[in-house]
């Protein structure tokens, strides 16, 4: 068992993720094994961020209890790690990451600049800082109108704009459920590193008022590049099963490109988190990694918890 968190390797040196499916995750020595048809396989989650658990698996409660000690991640996902539907303990056990993200998003100046990074990072070209909030969106449409259009172009793909009801699927055309199932896919990922990289989901710069806002914010990033090209090419091949089709090449195509470590890397990016800096010099990390943490102070930020404070009232 980690008697302390500084003795964890640095995120950069460890194995970014793994899938598995169709297995069964158990206790071995001090790791964890996948046993299958084939056999076992040992799986190193000490140096391992990620483990994601796909469908048929099943994990026992050794194997769990092991996989946390070792700061490994867990999610439970669909095929190919497609959708996220649950998770377990991440390898920090300091909020900073969250903290920044809540600092920023609740500081009007500050939230802004991260909103016009969010766009900035979709355009080749820098936009120009006179530019108010409402002349970006504009900008943006046109961007996104002009990707639909150039993959209809590209695949021959009739194209008369985004129209789905979720109440209607059927009656949508095939190109719209694409889209759609695409999207789908694309949130699914973004939630998993999200959550892995110990943000919240919920605390959304352009969009607000979800519990997946911040997800939305930063699959929008990636929309244009990535889902809207996939789902008009899934269309032109002319599948038997079109929603099928769409998440198998997402899923090709998030895991060739590694695009789950990617997200991780941008947000960060898009934060310039600079986690020493962020803590006021303070060590954020315990000895103690069962310890509560810091004690929120108006005049000091945080103070160390487990003090008496009775002891230090002065009478007046």
């Amino acid at each position: 068992m980690l008697k302390s968190l500084r003795i964890l390797p640095k995120v950069r040196d460890s194995w970014s993720y793994a899938y598995v499916e169709y297995c069964r995750v158990e206790q071995d020595d001090k790791s964890v094994a996948l046993h299958n048809e084939r056999g076992k396989i040992p799986v190193p989650c000490s140096t391992l961020n990620l483990l994601m658990l796909g469908p048929g698996t099943s994990i026992t409660h050794a194997a769990v209890k092991t996989i946390a000690e070792n700061g490994c991640s867990l999610a439970w996902t669909g095929e190919g790690g497609v959708r996220y539907y649950a998770q377990g303990l991440g390898e920090t056990r300091d909020s900073r990451r969250l903290l920044k993200q809540a600092y920023l998003c609740t500081h009007s100046a500050l939230r802004m600049a991260v909103v016009r990074r969010m766009y900035e990072f979709r355009f080749p070209e820098p936009l120009d800082p006179g530019l108010t909030i409402q002349q970006i969106r504009g900008h943006e449409g046109v961007r996104v109108r002009e990707a639909y259009a150039e993959a209809a172009r590209k695949t021959d793909i009739p194209w008369s704009g985004r129209n789905y009801k979720q109440q209607s699927w059927n009656d949508a055309d095939p190109i719209n459920r694409a889209l759609s199932s695409a999207s789908s896919c694309l949130y699914g990922v973004c939630q998993a590193a999200v959550v892995a990289a110990g943000y919240s989901t919920a605390l959304g710069f352009v969009h607000t008022g979800k519990m997946l806002s911040f997800v939305y914010d930063i699959a929008d990033l990636y929309k244009a590049e990535i889902t809207i090209p996939l789902a008009f090419q899934a269309v032109a091949d002319r599948p038997s099963n079109l929603e099928s089709h769409v998440r198998k090449a997402c899923r090709d195509h998030f895991h060739k490109h590694r695009l789950l470590k990617r997200i991780v890397e941008d947000i960060d990016r898009l934060f310039d988190i600079d986690p020493a800096k962020f803590a006021g010099g303070q060590q954020l990390l315990d000895d103690n990694d069962a310890a509560p943490g810091g004690l929120w102070d108006p005049e000091a930020g945080a103070v160390n918890g487990g003090i008496n404070w009775s002891d230090t009232v002065q009478e007046v």
